[in-house]
């Protein structure tokens, strides 16, 4: 391993490149100097350090006890910034990548009496690898999985050979159904008291979920965010003080303060720069944060003891961070 900034950074290399569906490849990476790669659980997400300099984080697609490689699933973005459209033009099969250790922000409850995964377009990648870990242990579960088309719908070949004999896996096309969204709120009705939710998938979808389980018990929903849901905190006006090492950085207007610190010359681990991947996650020692991020529960960001000064800013003039 090496560092790249303050990140522990691991070298792999691209074994393959599939295509999946359309506009979504994924990539097989193994890696190099070393036997095996960190072991990781399902829901869990690595980031690429791409050769244009941007790191992004991508969700693991493969069984959690594969340790001799890593699988990400990878759709074309016609807004990219930058880091999809890289990967589908520039990434070839034989290339060396430099990739951050698993992290899981969308972690699998195992022992729950039932889960059902809800998953939409790109959303299916984490979905895939729970639910494989999901069948391996033999426990219940089922799967609703809208796309826009079944030419777009990434493992659904797989997904419906992992369990041909009953009617778990609930396939949903736009272009089928006249458009109609999946009923989220008839889903979640029909459920056990007991069951788990986690879904996985674009903006809307993810609106809906959280409005359908709005009153089930926290623990028991799960949602992973590809993009941010609230625009980032850049107002700036307030102080930052490193605790480690008693030095004081302002964050002006229009800066967010991570933007701050870099350009004072100071590494802070950083990927998504939305508050979805929780790569920046920072302890917070004095002063209360404005949270925006999608990672931390409604109980954490109220706690206030950590944020992601990538997209957060603050509600005093002053914060003390562990840094």
């Amino acid at each position: 391993m090496s560092m790249s900034g303050n990140i522990e950074t691991i070298e792999v290399l691209v074994k393959s490149i599939t295509y999946e569906a359309e506009d979504v490849v994924s990539l097989d990476l193994r890696p190099r100097g070393a036997p095996t790669l960190p072991a990781f659980t399902a829901g869990a997400h690595i980031e690429l350090h791409l050769r244009n300099g941007l790191p992004r984080s991508y969700s693991l697609a493969n069984p959690q006890h594969e340790r001799y490689r890593y699988c990400v699933a990878v759709q074309m973005d016609p807004a990219s910034r930058g880091g999809s459209r890289f990967i589908h033009e520039t990434v070839r099969a034989g290339d060396i990548l430099r990739i951050g250790p698993p992290r899981n922000n969308f972690a699998l409850v195992e022992a729950a009496e039932r889960s059902v995964l809800i998953a939409g377009g790109i959303g299916i990648t984490p979905i895939w690898c729970m639910l494989r870990r999901l069948a391996a242990l033999g426990r219940p579960w089922e799967l609703f999985y809208a796309a826009r088309s079944r030419p777009r719908a990434a493992f659904l070949d797989e997904i419906l050979a992992l369990d041909p004999d009953t009617r778990r896996v609930h396939p949903h096309f736009d272009d089928e159904s006249g458009g109609a969204f999946l009923d989220l709120e008839a889903i979640v009705r029909s459920a056990s008291p007991t069951t788990h939710f986690y879904c996985c998938g674009p903006l809307p979808m993810l609106a809906a979920f959280e409005k359908a389980t709005a009153a089930l018990p926290a623990e028991t929903v799960h949602v992973e965010y590809f993009t941010a849901k609230r625009p980032v905190e850049a107002a700036g006006g307030f102080d930052v003080v490193l605790s480690r090492s008693g030095r004081t950085v302002f964050v002006p207007e229009h800066t967010t303060i991570l933007d701050a610190l870099l350009a004072a010359g100071i590494a802070a681990g950083h990927s998504c720069l939305e508050g979805v991947c929780g790569t920046c996650e920072t302890t917070v020692l004095e002063g209360i944060p404005d949270h925006r991020d999608v990672v931390l529960s409604a109980r954490e960001r109220a706690g206030n003891r950590t944020m992601m000064i990538c997209c957060s800013g603050s509600k005093t003039g002053r914060l003390v961070l562990d840094l």
